[in-house]
């Protein structure tokens, strides 16, 4: 990421999803840039997205080595395609690693103000 990603974070803390259209070429760009990575325009404006998703590939960690994140093992990291055209990174939570699958709907939830995953 790069560029001023403040309006991103503070949907985040809104229980918001906001993703960046370009106003030059009206493509979606995500993660948060600061200029379009197709026609390179830098007028990118955050618009709120459904939240809705459907898991395109994921893995099981069974051991971390981020502190923050050990004794929380297993969970399941997972890149979600949106119907606005671009993939989102989360957590899946609520409900088992072996239930997340390939094609599973999601919708966005927050957990400590980061966007997650949950079954549909």
């Amino acid at each position: 990421m790069s560029g001023d990603t403040s309006a991103y974070w503070a949907a985040c803390g809104r229980g918001e999803l906001v993703i960046q259209r370009c106003t030059s070429c009206d493509r979606r760009v995500h993660l948060p840039e600061a200029a379009c990575p197709w026609c390179g325009g830098d007028a990118l404006v955050f618009e709120p997205v459904s939240g809705a998703g459907v898991v395109h590939t994921f893995t099981v960690a069974h051991r971390s080595f981020a502190p923050a994140y050990r004794g929380r093992e297993p969970y399941v990291m997972a890149w979600v395609d949106l119907p606005e055209g671009v993939r989102a990174f989360g957590h899946v939570v609520g409900c088992r690693p072996e239930e997340v699958r390939i094609g599973m709907p999601v919708r966005v939830t927050f957990v400590d103000d980061l966007p997650h995953w949950r079954p549909e």
